[in-house]
């Protein structure tokens, strides 16, 4: 299948070297040719897995969009949500009808982009799906070489409109055979892990990111009090998807650390033992902030208040992560007062995930 994988962080490489490795052709895009490095010219990353060292041929690398997106079937984009309406703008001139846009994770990108694409003016029918994780447990060793401690065994999916569940299922069940089709895009944001697992972790380990040069949060930094407010937080997700009548199952967090059922399998173990996660992170600026709080809680509390559902742990939390970023992430631009949806009835959301229009 011919993917354009999009982006340059951890997950772009990841993804670009896995999908190469199991025949798909891939073209892998970044804005700067100069981040490519050597890679540019030998369309070759070194890929560490459990199966050792070995080296892939990326069918196409370069910084020409519209070559990335031509013909592609699947878009695939592994980049932090703030990134997402930006490479919307640049795309919209460049999609075709039937493409399938895929978010690892989305916090709700996928209306948030589709509202972008149509105020650029393009027209063409194409899908988004949004899950609950990145596909893959991975770090950059270098700028030719990505470490995948572990691939995800079950993806936990939602499509935008929900009304092109069928044609966008079949087209990510070829790349990605742990798709989990779930009820929407709304269903898909509220399975983000990156909103619950991290905002905990990075706040109340505050004190050692500040003091150490280096710091495992998924290691020394998960003690048994920040698993109690992580559980919690947990608890008030479950509970909003319940208020709005999601049903099946819900993913808990807790079973990233104590069966292999979650996203991830037996995650935690492999993640910790590998060392990569121990790590420089400047609180302010890291993606966990940045990301997850800036944009995944913060559309949490919104949807939260939106249905009526109180979520004081969240709420808490985000007022935190507002006091130590000097600023109201409340007011965030991924809220659904920011999407201009928080005047909808339940009615009106319905129709909006279902049909793409509210």
């Amino acid at each position: 299948m011919r993917i354009a994988v999009l982006g340059g962080g951890n997950g772009s490489y990841a993804a670009a070297a896995d999908l190469s490795q199991f025949g798909h052709e891939v073209r892998f895009w970044r804005r700067d040719a100069a981040q490519f490095g050597e890679l540019a010219t030998t369309r070759r990353l070194m890929l560490k897995d459990s199966a050792g060292r070995h080296e892939v041929k990326i069918a196409l690398v370069t910084t020409d969009l519209g070559a990335a997106l031509r013909g592609a079937e699947l878009i695939l984009i592994p980049t932090p949500a703030f990134a997402q309406e930006d490479i919307a703008r640049a795309a919209a001139p460049h999609l075709a009808d039937g493409q399938v846009i895929f978010l690892p994770p989305g916090t709700f990108g996928s209306v948030a982009m589709m509202r972008t694409l149509r105020d650029a003016g393009c027209k063409a029918d194409v899908a988004f799906a949004e899950t609950g994780t990145l596909p893959w447990l991975t770090r950059k060793h270098g700028p030719a070489e990505v470490a995948i401690t572990m691939r995800a065994t079950r993806l936990p999916t939602g499509v935008f409109p929900a009304s092109k569940s069928a044609q966008a299922f079949a087209v990510l069940r070829a790349a990605f055979p742990a798709i989990e089709p779930i009820e929407d895009a709304l269903a898909g944001a509220l399975m983000n892990a990156g909103p619950i697992i991290h905002p905990p972790l990075i706040l109340m380990n505050a004190g050692p990111l500040e003091h150490f040069e280096r710091w495992d949060i998924h290691n020394e930094g998960t003690q048994p009090a920040i698993r109690r407010v992580t559980d919690a937080l947990d608890g008030e997700r479950i509970a909003l998807r319940k208020a709005l009548g999601y049903t099946g199952e819900h993913f808990p967090l807790s079973d990233h650390y104590n069966n292999d059922r979650w996203m991830y399998g037996d995650g935690h173990n492999r993640l910790v033992d590998s060392g990569d996660w121990r790590e420089h992170i400047v609180l302010t600026e890291h993606r966990y902030m940045t990301e997850d709080i800036h944009y995944g809680l913060a559309f949490l509390v919104s949807v939260a208040d939106w249905a009526g559902v109180a979520v004081p742990v969240a709420t808490g939390l985000l007022a935190l992560a507002s006091a130590v970023c000097g600023r109201d992430l409340r007011a965030g631009s991924r809220t659904l007062e920011a999407l201009g949806l928080a005047a909808l009835d339940r009615a009106g959301m319905a129709r909006l995930l279902e049909t793409g229009s509210a």
